[in-house]
């Protein structure tokens, strides 16, 4: 069951700045530094799930399909939208004719091929695709044809994410591993990485872009910039004075604490609301939390609301909620809730701590201050999983060094991460076997493989 991962969903939201400059009509050229929270793990998007991954990689990768501003499914290397069976096995995928990568040569069906086999290989959901396909093949220059197991509903949208993501490569490169060249479609190319200081992207003139309006991550896609710096700036206080100042176009996850302070200077605040919701990620592979009575102890000890609270600041940016996407969205349901009431059950904890024989281990909860909402979620955590008897430490690391560790399982118990609101319930990342936390079960299998079957929502 999910609840031995997942502590609580919310919708919560995220603050970003944008100088005012930045919301004049927009002309061709200019450089803009884009603060970020800190370095980048990989510029590999295949190999991570990171939304930092993402958030730089996607101007220079691009996927078959992408998601419009509704979170539908558009084409964007993709001709069109795929024509499927009617058993739902057999995809036939039609390709734009012209797209070329950044070293000069057009992108066939060839490079498709190499690309999603690699995907397959090394990306979670890569892999989790994988164990469905029986076959994939190029019927000519311009046509890609997978043929499935079974039916798979959420084949193309897996195709559309941007971490963990299916990215299109020149074949020549999807032997790298890890990738050392970063050459791809898109409307930027890697110029320059310093890391630590920048990712310079600059403007690649041999871009075809997608006709019609932008719409999300669809439709036109169009360059108006010379040059884009990321720029990893950790500390959320300096990024808050970035923001306050204008010296940076856009600053990227700022405390909700800063709000006041942010609309009193230079920028403007950007909300996105439902964001999505925060996650105490058990390790089941190795170390205490492999231990199904302890994990059960951990969730009934933790209060949710002083948790987020502390993290928030005020009710007006969280909501405690059970479900695993909030009202108003077509996966809404309050099924398998309940065990996601108002928690803080100290007594309850203890006595499962007893009934688990546990020993007093220390379990390492494992944050990062690169989100600031995470450290002080995992500092309340502390004191409640304390006050239950449990021994916490916290390890408190760079979010690189986070995303770096949580592969290890010999290396924390909990890492606390966030996920936007997915498309699919499926496109979770905890589904898949693969993802830190490695939550495999026959039981688990059964309910996925099911789910994903079913053609019709």
């Amino acid at each position: 069951m999910s609840k031995l991962l997942r502590i609580l969903l919310l919708a919560c939201l995220t603050a970003v700045a944008i100088s005012s400059g930045a919301l004049a009509a927009p002309s061709k050229g200019g450089v803009i530094d884009v603060a970020t929270i800190g370095e980048p793990p990989t510029l590999d998007p295949m190999a991570s799930s990171a939304d930092l991954v993402g958030t730089i990689t996607q101007h220079i990768f691009e996927t078959l399909y992408t998601l419009d501003g509704q979170w539908g499914l558009v084409p964007l290397l993709a001709q069109s939208m795929p024509t499927i069976s009617p058993d739902g096995k057999t995809y036939l995928i039609v390709l734009r004719p012209g797209v070329k990568f950044h070293d000069g040569s057009e992108m066939t069906a060839r490079d498709v091929v190499a690309s999603l086999e690699r995907w397959m290989r090394i990306a979670n959901r890569g892999r989790q695709t994988a164990s469905v396909v029986a076959d994939l093949s190029a019927p000519d220059d311009f046509s890609l044809k997978i043929v499935l197991k079974q039916p798979f509903a959420p084949l193309i949208a897996l195709l559309a994410l941007n971490n963990s993501a299916a990215v299109i490569l020149p074949a020549r490169l999807t032997t790298q591993d890890p990738l050392s060249k970063f050459i791809g479609t898109g409307p930027y190319r890697l110029q320059a990485h310093v890391p630590d200081q920048y990712i310079q992207l600059t403007r690649f003139d041999g871009y075809t872009s997608r006709s019609g309006e932008p719409n999300g991550y669809g439709g036109a896609r169009r360059q108006y910039l010379d040059e884009i710096r990321f720029v990893p700036v950790p500390d959320a206080n300096t990024r808050v004075a970035g923001a306050v100042s204008g010296k940076y176009a856009y600053v990227d996850s700022l405390p909700v604490q800063s709000l006041a302070r942010i609309q009193q200077g230079k920028s403007e605040a950007v909300i996105l609301k439902p964001f999505g919701w925060p996650v105490l990620m058990m390790n089941l592979r190795q170390g205490e939390m492999a231990n199904l009575t302890l994990r059960r102890a951990v969730q009934a000890a933790l209060a949710p609301q002083d948790m987020l609270m502390a993290a928030f600041g005020t009710a007006d940016f969280f909501t405690v909620d059970g479900a695993m996407y909030p009202p108003g969205f077509v996966w809404h349901t309050t099924a398998g809730t309940e065990a996601y009431k108002p928690m803080g059950g100290t007594a309850k904890a203890s006595a499962l701590l007893k009934q688990a024989g546990y020993d007093g281990k220390p379990i390492s909860i494992l944050t990062s201050r690169q989100y600031e909402f995470h450290y002080k979620m995992a500092q309340v955590a502390q004191a409640y999983l304390e006050a239950a008897g449990f021994k916490v430490q916290l390890d408190v690391v760079e979010w690189a060094t986070l995303m770096q560790n949580r592969a290890d399982p010999a290396k924390w118990d909990i890492f606390i991460t966030h996920s936007p609101f997915l498309p699919e319930p499926s496109l979770t990342g905890m589904l898949s076997d693969d993802s830190p936390g490695w939550w495999s079960s026959e039981t688990k299998h059964a309910a996925v493989n099911a789910f994903n079957r079913e053609a019709d929502p």
